[in-house]
């Protein structure tokens, strides 16, 4: 016999193969996941690192995903993933003249794409109520928040209904500020902060101390759309980036390079461009010399610190200018470097944008970031405003910003600390990147992500789950909703998501044809017409479309 789980994942195939453009690595997985994962427990191993000098960090180049129309299907990652942002070696100089800004109002499509793209998708009608606005007053309403960010719901709690410990329970600082993501309308301020725990990317794993990073966290959050000197100062000797990248091992008669290589070519010139050489990186150790910590048996690590006596007071020849430098001299270098604004904003421009700005937009936004003194705001407020932003390619939505985004459509707060180790498996545990280059975007729609990501909706759907076989005294569902009715409810349940005309058309033939032949009996039609909502439910969240913007 025919079943609604079948035909649900028969409905899943078709829709899939009706999306060439949308996602098609997550095809094979989305056809095979199954409704209601259950948890499992998830026991952080507690790793304990020895604090010893280390020179060098192994990593991958970070890439950002689009997904190009046709793409083929690669296994070992997104399907049309391109290079890695697209940092020119010979970038046009600075233009005074600004940048391109669409002059017509937002559509809903593109308010949809701005909310989640700048922020972590939208509430039921706020896209809508965006629709027809100026595109500057929108986008102006994002990037210029007034006063400090405001929690809207419930607080955040574990499973049992107790508050988080985001410092000390494992996998309670992500649903911390996974909850942050959720809940605060300064949605582009908590998606800043998230871009520059990837573009400054530290890792418990060795930082070791979850409290270090939450106030790291805090740190990218104060200036997440501030200065970008400001924040490279800030970063370069707090203490999680002071842990992870060894700057309280770098001594003057020890030299430890791992900061001085990174702060160039990850934070602010780039990698093979000839922005600096294997002498910077020496001359650069030499000026950020100094920081430290004390250690204790019973705290570990704490009273980070500059000692005099560490540093090295000599002079430094850094890009060509001598001097007695120190740290603050060395980011001042970085940011003054002639290449470090196309750096800059090609890297940010990278995290809106998927395809990589023309030479009169690189040009333009350089220019516009100098002018006004390194500033964030000003640069985000262009990229929002640009057409290509608007309405270039999609872009593939990270695991953290899907879960979000998924629970801002249903209305749900943070009451079970599952989404760390669902997140885990998405590819994306906050606090916890790969490696100092951040998340590797390619990974994060394979058929074992994929998969995740259905388990992530199902935990979402999970409190308000249509029942097909409800107890005494519990509400029975429907037994004569019709395939239209079904339709309408589904969409409604999510907030009504924006979806292809295809993965409407695949969805509303399973709602039509789910149940003919099926619902013989009686018995069956109220919980037969539950499970197809359900799947329903499921179908739309995991569309190839809701996992890209």
């Amino acid at each position: 016999m025919t079943t609604v789980a079948s035909a649900a994942t028969a409905a899943a195939a078709a829709t899939t193969a009706a999306q060439p453009s949308a996602a098609s690595s997550a095809r094979t997985t989305h056809a095979h996941a199954r409704r209601g994962a259950h948890a499992r427990s998830h026991v952080h191993p507690g790793r304990r690192h020895k604090h010893h000098k280390r020179r060098r960090h192994h990593r991958r180049r970070r890439r950002h995903a689009t997904v190009p129309p046709h793409a083929a299907p690669n296994p070992a990652g997104l399907a049309g993933a391109p290079a890695p942002p697209a940092i020119p070696v010979n970038a046009p100089p600075p233009s005074s003249t600004p940048p391109p800004a669409q002059s017509a109002p937002i559509t809903l499509a593109q308010a949809h794409r701005l909310l989640w793209r700048a922020g972590f998708g939208p509430t039921p009608g706020q896209a809508e109520a965006l629709a027809g606005a100026p595109i500057e007053q929108v986008v102006f309403s994002l990037t210029r928040p007034s006063g400090a960010a405001v929690l809207h719901g419930p607080e955040p709690t574990d499973d049992e209904g107790n508050a988080l410990a985001p410092a000390d329970a494992w996998g309670q600082d992500h649903c911390w500020w996974l909850d942050r993501m959720v809940r605060s309308d300064q949605q582009l301020v908590e998606r800043m902060t998230f871009i520059w725990h990837d573009w400054f990317a530290n890792s418990n794993d060795k930082v070791n101390s979850q409290q270090r990073m939450l106030d790291q966290n805090a740190l990218l959050r104060a200036h997440a759309l501030g200065s970008f000197s400001e924040l490279f100062l800030a970063v370069t000797v707090d203490p999680a980036m002071l842990v992870f990248l060894d700057g309280i091992y770098n001594e003057k008669h020890n030299l430890n390079e791992n900061y001085a290589r990174e702060m160039m070519e990850l934070f602010s010139l780039g990698a093979d461009r000839g922005a600096y050489t294997e002498t910077d990186v020496r001359e650069m150790a030499r000026a950020l010399s100094g920081w430290t910590a004390e250690w204790t048996k019973s705290s570990g690590l704490q009273n980070f610190h500059f000692q005099a006596s560490h540093h090295d007071t000599g002079k430094k020849t850094i890009f060509g200018q001598t001097g007695n430098w120190g740290w603050e001299d060395a980011v001042r270098l970085c940011v003054t470097h002639p290449m470090h604004a196309s750096f800059f904003v090609s890297k940010l421009w990278s995290y809106f944008v998927p395809a990589p700005p023309d030479e009169a937009t690189l040009a333009s936004l350089q220019g516009l970031y100098i002018a006004s003194g390194y500033s964030i705001r000003a640069v985000v407020e262009a990229i929002l405003q640009h057409p290509e932003f608007l309405s270039g390619p999609e872009l593939l939505t990270p695991p953290v910003v899907y879960n979000a985004g998924l629970l801002r459509g249903v209305g749900r707060p943070i009451d079970t600390t599952a989404w760390a180790w669902l997140s885990a498996g998405a590819g994306q545990q906050l606090f916890y990147p790969p490696n100092v280059s951040g998340w590797d975007f390619t990974h994060w729609l394979d058929t074992s992500t994929a998969k995740a990501r259905w388990e992530m909706a199902s935990y979402v759907t999970a409190k308000s789950y249509c029942n097909p076989w409800p107890g005494k005294g519990e509400p029975q569902y429907s037994e004569t909703e019709e395939a239209p009715e079904a339709l309408e409810s589904a969409y409604g349940y999510w907030g009504r998501p924006r979806l292809s005309a295809e993965s409407q058309q695949s969805i509303a033939t399973f709602a039509q044809s789910s149940l003919q032949g099926v619902v013989t009996a009686k018995w069956q039609r109220s919980p037969y017409r539950a499970m197809r909502q359900n799947a329903l439910r499921m179908l739309i969240a995991t569309s190839p479309d809701m996992q890209v913007s």
